[in-house]
């Protein structure tokens, strides 16, 4: 983009980017990634949507996009869309039942297009990638993401490049390959791919949209806070437990339900915040228990959760940040637990489950074990992705 395009891009673009960590601002024109000392940049709106156009809503597709004022999309901007978002929030009594809960929720993001909520993140990111020029963007990928990039990319009529592990399960492979993206398999895990996007990135100028490596996932990944709170009736729920790899998801809500405060449009107490991770790679879980504001790296990452397979995320101290200020916690859980638990919200639910939903829910019934949740309050849970997408 040139300079004087860029420019007059900025001066229409109702928001601005801060430094999550130094807090080093700068204009949301091009193609932003992170800040020069590493961190993540967040999105600052000018100014928040008023109350009352929560009454305005009513009128507008059940999709993240009825939020639109809450996203970063500019006067007259249409998105890159497939209908995602609008996901169910089911009451789950036999499991809350079975584990002591009297209101235990189930947020299903495997309804969305792409069978993942990483549907709603890259939806935002390509949007704002294609309305800035991109040509091709690249991702690194557990699984879930690199099928929607390809998805969104499709719907953009953009390049996309997918860096894969090896192991990633057959059928998200054939998803990924079956949009048109071009996939590259690595031995190793995400990290390693991770390394190879960015250089195909600087190699190519393909628009990196890797976890916080541009600002936009975030915000669509804003939207299950948003829609949470809608479908609550503009309130919170007591808790939220989310299984956690990059952690957009948890850091957009952090952010979704201090921005809906701040408006007014919801007064309720924020959720308390629960990170679940699997035991053979905790790194936050690790952090949080030992005080640390930041994670190592974890040696060897294993579990059956491809999702959870991050060692070193990049969103670690926003994590810690979000778990701590919302008075939340952290916990880890076995793959025979999350397993169990995927199992049980399929045969006892009719949810189908991935395992990453599956360590949620084993995540909440360890976390009332340790009395961080009480059975009287109302928990919600997500189950981030579809099953069947693991399968096969």
């Amino acid at each position: 983009m040139r300079a004087r395009e860029a420019a007059a891009q900025a001066a229409t673009l109702p928001w601005s980017l801060e430094c999550s960590s130094c807090g080093a601002t700068r204009s949301a024109a091009g193609f932003p990634g992170v800040c020069d000392c590493g961190q993540p940049y967040l999105v600052r709106y000018q100014a928040a949507p008023p109350p009352e156009l929560r009454a305005a809503l009513h009128s507008r597709r059940w999709t993240m996009w009825r939020y639109r004022e809450w996203l970063p999309l500019a006067d007259g901007e249409a998105p890159v869309t497939l209908g995602e978002g609008g996901t169910p929030l089911l009451a789950v009594p036999r499991l809350a039942a079975k584990h002591g809960f009297r209101e235990l929720l189930v947020k299903e993001e495997g309804a969305n297009p792409t069978g993942s909520f990483k549907a709603r993140g890259l939806a935002a990111a390509v949007t704002r990638a294609a309305l800035a020029g991109a040509r091709a963007c690249v991702v690194p990928t557990a699984g879930n993401a690199g099928v929607a990039l390809a998805a969104y990319a499709a719907r953009a009529g953009v390049r996309a490049r997918v860096y894969a592990p090896a192991s990633t399960p057959a059928t998200i492979l054939s998803q990924i390959r079956g949009f048109g993206a071009e996939l590259t398999l690595v031995d190793g895990h995400i990290g390693d791919c991770g390394k190879a996007a960015r250089g195909y990135a600087a190699e190519t100028g393909a628009v990196d949209v890797s976890t916080l490596r541009e600002p936009y996932r975030i915000e669509g990944k804003k939207t299950l806070g948003l829609e949470l709170a809608e479908q609550l009736d503009w309130t919170a729920p007591d808790a939220i437990v989310y299984p956690t790899g990059g952690g957009t998801g948890l850091i957009g809500m952090w952010k979704a339900f201090a921005e809906l405060g701040r408006a007014g449009w919801v007064r309720a107490t924020p959720p308390r915040l629960y990170s679940v991770q699997a035991a053979g790679c905790a790194p936050v879980v690790r952090a949080f228990e030992a005080g640390l504001d930041a994670c190592a790296p974890w040696p060897d990452p294993r579990t059956v959760a491809a999702g959870l397979r991050v060692p070193g995320p990049l969103g670690d101290r926003l994590m810690l940040r979000a778990v701590r200020e919302s008075g939340g916690g952290a916990v880890a859980v076995t793959d025979a637990q999350l397993i169990a638990a995927a199992r049980d919200l399929q045969t006892l639910e009719g949810i189908d489950a991935s395992p990453e939903g599956g360590a949620a829910l084993a995540g909440a019934v360890a976390l009332k074990a340790r009395g961080m949740l009480r059975p009287e309050e109302r928990i919600v849970v997500f189950n981030t992705g579809a099953g069947w997408l693991y399968r096969g």
